[in-house]
């Protein structure tokens, strides 16, 4: 039976006081419907659905959505649909299995479209694996540090999207009105999105090219501004904030307004191809464009490395102090039995939590000797390395993926993920594996380290909510497993389909393929470790030092390295979506409770925009990928109005338009 309260206890977010216990929002002692057929059914379709708009995201901006928040308001709102209401606990699981999603894209779009862009062999089996793998891997890591993060650092992590996530399940009733304004929303952004990427009503890309007197600088001194015209791109800015979207959009600046101008004037003096990188090119004939692919991306993937690697570095006191606890948690007397445990501290018992470890470490084992490897001359030895190195490394890094969500709600997966591409090239290359067997190996061990990674600081968010409204630990554990292999199927599935209709490499039949930011630089890395090419390690040096110089300001390292290496155009709209944030919560002009009420609306209509802009990209990528098949048009660029000063100019205004609606509706909200 669960308890009446709808509120937290007043020492949920506080260091609790000498004697002081924490008791949820549900009991321990109470029990109520959880684990139903309801909870399960709606957690798997939202695990479908939003895997599917977080790939489509995902690839085009280098950023996967927190799907956590708009998965809780829907359970919320789908819940009370029914004549019997969901029960909080229910919606809880619905939000573990549908947010598996975004967790499993994450880890997915770093490294698998890497595989596309080096024209190795892939299919579906293989990229179901890879994402199974490390999300089971994910889980069982952390599984036995749970309490150190949950329980007994109460109140000295903020857990940010945890604590989003449980104010928006413990509302309920709210949760409900909330997930009209999201449905809205949605709406509203799908539409818009689905009006330029299908329908081709205007471009995508508004430059300023487009406006003849910027048109000739960007041309003579290679300065351009660009902006993405999507609804969903504002939305990730809107969510994100004014603080890191400025630190982004700050990098990327760097990046396109001071680097790219200054390779340019100095290049223009050249009468040689500069590095081997250029591949025969003079840098007096590349535009802005040719310039940051070609050299200052580089210097952004040196940036991301050294920002990963920084990371690492600061958190080794928790990495010591969470293996020790890890292992008293398996091994020690203080092993608390399963069948003893209160309800709302029982995990799954560590005798399964072993044997999931030594039945999926055996199956990675099968899948390198088999799947991967075969055919090497020591593919047994090279299998053995392959398995050791997805091992050590999941493990020793997750402690800093799941302290990096406590904290800030980020997870630096891109960073240690290059760490690990890195530390794993070197490794098989002095075994004697390289080219392209030594390449799609590196690529598969990254993408499940990728994954465990991203997995965790997903599940640690997921065992707070659980903590503060009073869930059963092993039932969240339980419903995470079934999330891992639901969205490792749909992830897959829409990796294939939008290389098909899309692309990740720019060809005849694919213009404008898909960004896919981080699968780029961590190709680009695989590539020149395997191969005979020489390693632009001048540029990654620029770019690592760039970063510790900013490090010793105590300005955020990752996110400046991640907006030098995106495309500008992606960039600006979020740099856009904080400011409208930013003004959204200046406009309540000091009353603390309407800020918060227009910034948690505005999160709502943000999240919109996303879900419905991704996921209508995912159908517009479907509509386009039938009619390639059928000849059947469906639509398909009805205006063809994609191209030129017109097209852009064209696009500026519904943007504007889209911008105002975003920070009239979130002014709605009331006290």
């Amino acid at each position: 039976m669960e308890t009446s309260s709808r509120s937290l206890p007043e020492n949920a977010y506080r260091p609790l006081k000498p004697g002081e216990s924490y008791q949820p929002v549900v009991p321990a002692h109470m029990t109520g419907r959880e684990w139903t057929v309801r909870s399960v059914v709606i957690g798997m379709v939202m695990a479908v659905v939003f895997s599917a708009a977080a790939a489509f995201l995902g690839f085009k901006v280098g950023q996967v959505f927190e799907a956590a928040i708009p998965i809780a308001i829907l359970a919320v709102g789908f819940g009370m649909l029914f004549p019997r209401r969901s029960t909080i606990l229910e919606n809880v699981i619905v939000q573990s299995i549908g947010a598996a999603s975004g967790l499993i894209v994450a880890g997915s779009i770093f490294t698998l479209p890497a595989l596309f862009i080096l024209g190795l062999p892939v299919d579906l089996f293989k990229l179901f694996l890879v994402a199974l793998f490390g999300g089971i891997l994910g889980v069982l890591f952390l599984i036995p540090l749970r309490r150190y993060f949950v329980k007994e650092m109460h109140g000295e992590f903020p857990f940010p999207e945890a604590t989003a996530t449980t104010e928006i399940l413990v509302a309920g009733e709210a949760g409900g009105q909330q997930a009209k304004v999201l449905a809205a929303a949605a709406g509203v952004g799908g539409l818009f999105d689905f009006l330029v990427i299908h329908f081709g009503a205007w471009a995508e890309v508004f430059t300023t090219r487009s406006i003849p007197v910027l048109a000739t600088l960007a041309e003579k001194a290679r300065l351009v501004f660009k902006v993405d015209l999507l609804a969903s791109v504002l939305g990730l800015g809107y969510i994100i904030g004014l603080r890191y979207a400025a630190i982004i959009c700050t990098g990327s600046f760097v990046s396109w307004f001071l680097l790219v101008p200054l390779i340019g004037y100095f290049g223009d003096l050249l009468t040689q191809p500069f590095g081997a990188i250029a591949q025969g090119r003079l840098i007096h004939d590349m535009d802005a464009d040719q310039i940051f692919r070609t050299y200052v991306r580089l210097i952004g993937i040196g940036g991301i490395a050294c920002a990963g690697l920084l990371g690492i570095l600061r958190s080794w006191r928790i990495i010591v102090s969470a293996f020790g606890l890890g292992f008293r948690e398996l091994f020690g007397k203080k092993q608390v039995a399963s069948a003893s445990a209160e309800r709302t501290d029982r995990d799954f018992p560590m005798p399964w939590v072993l044997g999931g470890m030594a039945a999926t470490t055996l199956a990675l084992l099968v899948f390198f000797l088999f799947g991967v490897l075969r055919g090497q001359a020591n593919y047994v030895a090279l299998s053995v390395v392959a398995l050791l190195v997805v091992i050590v490394i999941s493990f020793l890094f997750t402690t800093v993926a799941a302290r990096a969500i406590a904290i800030v709600g980020s997870n630096p997966v891109s960073g240690m993920t290059l760490m690990t591409l890195i530390l794993a090239s070197v490794i098989l290359v002095n075994l004697g594996l390289t080219g392209r067997s030594g390449m799609l190996a590196a690529l598969l061990i990254g993408g499940v380290v990728c994954t465990a990674l991203s997995m965790v600081g997903g599940l640690v968010t997921d065992f707070k909510v659980g903590y503060w409204i009073g869930a059963t630990p092993a039932v969240q554990e339980r419903s995470k497993l079934l999330g891992t292999l639901v969205a490792s199927l749909a992830v897959g599935s829409v990796i294939l389909l939008l290389n098909n209709v899309y692309g990740f490499v720019e060809t005849p039949q694919h213009p404008n393929p898909l960004q896919a930011p981080q699968a780029n630089a961590m190709a680009a890395v695989i590539q020149t470790l395997m191969s005979s090419e020489p390693v632009p390690w001048i540029l990654y040096g620029v770019g690592a030092l760039l970063i510790l110089v900013l490090q010793m300001v105590h300005i955020p390292a990752l996110p400046f390295a991640l907006g030098m290496y995106l495309p500008q155009e992606l960039n600006t709209p979020i740099l856009l979506g904080g400011l409208i944030a930013y003004f959204v919560a200046r406009s309540a002009k000091g009353d603390e409770k309407l800020a918060q009420a227009r910034g948690n609306r505005g999160t709502l209509i943000a999240s919109g925009f996303i879900a419905g802009g991704a996921v209508l990209g995912v159908t517009a990528a479907l509509l386009k990928w039938i009619a390639m098949e059928s000849g059947v048009g469906l639509g398909v660029l009805l205006f063809d109005n994609t191209e030129g000063r017109l097209a852009e100019l064209l696009g500026v205004v519904p943007y504007l338009g889209l911008l105002a609606y975003l920070y009239w509706d979130a002014k709605r909200a009331k006290a």
